[in-house]
């Protein structure tokens, strides 16, 4: 194939597949708005189920909602025959995803959910199939194309399923007022967890602060900067607010024979750039690199609480 035949095709798959995300979004209406009071009511899990293609979207779409605040997580038809169904209880809702609606390993799910009361939800891509019927309520894509040269494989059905599971879980997100603090304590680790860190979390506080008077002696103030080894010392008034910060730089600039017995308010960087404990580190970091500084005094009220160190936020993973 010629290069732009190539590209030809990827945009048409693209385009195809963006459209019908499109049509699905003008086309949300009072099922979209019932189906989210159902999950929001939910007061168990939210059980997501579906077979081949459709399985795979299902579970992305469980690990996304856990993830903002909706418990879910996906079972696979065909271990539900085989003693998974133990797992649903009567407090669940089912999200079942099958674009024919006619997945015949859906059987047994189907079958335990009318005969327990379990509510169930459907995403299909007909609305007169026989999941369709047995759900409680159905949320059917509007009519499409598969993106594949002869319209078979699923392309354009597990774009739209994919798109649909998204919208329920980001209204739901916003429903719960889940927040940002919340959505941290889910991710822990790897990148997102070190992005979402706060200052608090990274700063040095107490005792360990560096810390000296406006008329303590340089002699004194070195000592302390040296103990604390974070390359400064935080100057601090008689109410104990801090005036003033000294930095290895300013120890440079004012480098003479008589240093050690001058008072530490004549040397000092008086209104040091102060933050929040509640700010993100990664926000700490880039006003770091703006101002070309590697430590932050932390106040409340001009009061000084902790200090951030650049170190600190690199070996976080802060970057």
């Amino acid at each position: 194939m010629e290069k732009q035949e190539i590209i030809s095709i990827g945009q048409r798959v693209l385009n195809m597949e963006a459209d019908a995300v499109k049509k699905m979004a003008n086309a949300l209406g009072d099922d979209f708005y019932q189906a989210v009071q159902m999950l929001y009511q939910t007061k168990g899990r939210v059980v997501v189920t579906g077979m081949g293609k459709s399985g795979h979207i299902g579970k992305k779409i469980a690990a996304t909602l856990a993830s903002v605040g909706t418990p879910a997580f996906f079972v696979h038809p065909a271990e539900a025959s085989h003693g998974d169904l133990g797992m649903l209880t009567i407090n669940d809702t089912i999200l079942a995803v099958s674009n024919s609606g006619e997945s015949r390993e859906l059987s047994d799910i189907i079958a335990y959910s009318r005969r327990f009361g379990i509510p169930m939800i459907c995403m299909v891509g007909r609305a007169e199939s026989t999941l369709a019927k047995a759900s409680d309520l159905v949320l059917c894509y509007p009519p499409f194309q598969e993106a594949c040269s002869f319209g078979m494989a699923p392309t354009t059905s597990t774009t739209l399923s994919l798109a649909l599971g998204d919208a329920l879980a980001m209204v739901l997100l916003e429903v719960k007022g889940f927040s940002q603090e919340q959505y941290k304590l889910r991710h822990p680790g790897g990148k997102l967890g070190a992005m979402l860190l706060k200052v608090k979390e990274l700063m040095v506080s107490g005792n360990d602060m560096p810390l000296v008077k406006t008329d303590a002696l340089m002699a004194d103030a070195l000592i302390e900067m040296t103990a604390k080894s974070l390359g400064c010392v935080g100057i601090i008034n008689n109410l104990n607010e801090l005036v003033g910060i000294i930095t290895d730089g300013d120890l440079r600039r004012h480098m003479s024979m008589n240093l050690l017995s001058q008072k530490a308010a004549d040397i000092m960087t008086k209104n040091p750039k102060t933050i929040s404990e509640n700010l993100l580190a990664a926000e700490a970091v880039r006003i770091m690199n703006d101002k070309k500084i590697t430590t932050l005094f932390v106040v409340q009220d001009n009061h000084p609480i902790g200090v951030l160190h650049l170190h600190r936020c690199l070996q976080a993973g802060v970057v």
